[in-house]
């Protein structure tokens, strides 16, 4: 979104009412008229939904679970049993190349969102690699894998809820050495690995000459504590190719990321960060204990995940072990023991044992949850 959409968008925002459950939003989404002016009309208003999911702290998760409906054109849509209730579209016009959707949408976010209650979850971004590296020849785009985790890194720490990403790494993601990922996620912090492959960057050529060229990748995420396969999909989008057929492109410029075609991946970017947190926003933030010294826990979340002094946790024993497969399983022991946050560094902090007679069971590798009932 630009900078004069942004400001439009911030002004239009002034517009909520004073109600205590409930905020109106009037806001205007914007997309990129490529398919069809229909396509865009979805595109926008998706991208005006998100910007007031956004403004209002409501839960982005539940965005994939209204797009079949948007798809519909219409001038009213309602809802029950999610926090949007009711979107008005307002307006509808086409610009330059773009189609700007302004609508007004009633939202009652919900106090016990899981972004709201659950801390930051670390990710760490495998290699996207090619498929068919011949199909990067139109543009020499060879390096497109690793400009897309960039861009989907830069997604998810600005516009997720309930993760980040805390590193990005070459190594090839693989269930058959589950130990070896487990090992790379503990060395991340993460609690999850996403990874995948661009599998279609192929080109058509339209009835008016135009290149389009399609984007399709796969989305592979794997549990970093157990090294399984917890959650999969795939993409796909296309997007008018401007660039000479002979021109070497670089995908680390603005001028691709701005074009029709950059755009599209980026939507895709988009798209992959709203199924993860759809997916997995509700599943409970594991920090872990790395260090215990006299009664003083250090763990490793801190003020980046949401966590704040006087934060009280319950501590569960890590008692992992090997199936008769061979396949490394975790299993978490609940115990008695609760500590509470005393000092939050950047990426983490101390916490003090409210049971310090049972401090001396506490082991560097066990888990802990937040207590939700604070």
């Amino acid at each position: 979104m630009n900078k004069k959409l942004l400001l439009c968008l911030s002004v239009l925002c002034l517009f909520v009412s004073h109600s205590i459950n409930a905020q109106w939003v009037q806001v205007t989404g914007e997309a990129t008229i490529l398919e069809s002016k229909a396509t865009a009309r979805v595109n926008a208003l998706e991208n005006a939904v998100f910007q007031a999911m956004r403004f209002t702290g409501g839960e982005i998760a539940s965005l994939p679970m209204l797009k079949t409906y948007l798809q519909e054109n219409r001038q009213q849509y309602r809802f029950s049993g999610n926090e949007i209730r009711h979107i008005s579209v307002l307006e509808q016009k086409d610009i330059g190349g773009k189609m700007y959707v302004t609508a007004r949408i009633d939202i009652y976010p919900s106090a016990k969102s899981c972004h709201k209650i659950q801390y930051k979850k670390g990710l760490l971004l495998g290699k996207f690699s090619l498929t068919e590296p011949q199909q990067a020849a139109m543009g020499s785009i060879y390096q497109l894998g690793n400009d897309f985790s960039k861009v989907l890194q830069k997604n998810i720490q600005q516009r997720s809820q309930s993760f980040l990403v805390t590193g990005v790494t070459q190594v090839p993601f693989s269930v058959n050495h589950a130990d070896a990922m487990m090992m790379l996620a503990e060395d991340n912090d993460a609690q999850y690995l996403v990874s995948g492959e661009i599998t279609d960057i192929s080109t058509t050529i339209d009835n008016r000459q135009h290149i389009n060229r399609q984007f399709a990748i796969t989305l592979d995420i794997m549990d970093g504590k157990t090294g399984e396969i917890i959650y999969q999909n795939s993409y796909r989008d296309i997007g008018l190719w401007p660039f000479s057929r002979t021109s070497y492109v670089d995908t680390k410029t603005a001028r691709f990321w701005v074009s029709p075609y950059g755009q599209s991946i980026q939507r895709v970017t988009q798209n992959m960060m709203l199924d993860i947190e759809s997916a997995l926003s509700c599943r409970a933030s594991l920090p872990e204990i790395v260090n215990i010294h006299q009664g003083v826990a250090q763990i490793n979340v801190g003020r980046v995940h949401g966590v704040h002094n006087g934060d009280q946790l319950k501590l569960w024993h890590s008692a992992g072990f090997i199936d008769q497969k061979g396949i490394p399983r975790n299993r978490m022991v609940e115990t008695a023991i609760t500590l509470t946050v005393d000092r939050v560094y950047e990426k983490s902090a101390e916490l003090s044992v409210n049971q310090p007679q049972l401090a001396s069971s506490i082991q560097p590798g066990d888990l802990l949850t937040k207590q939700l009932n604070q």
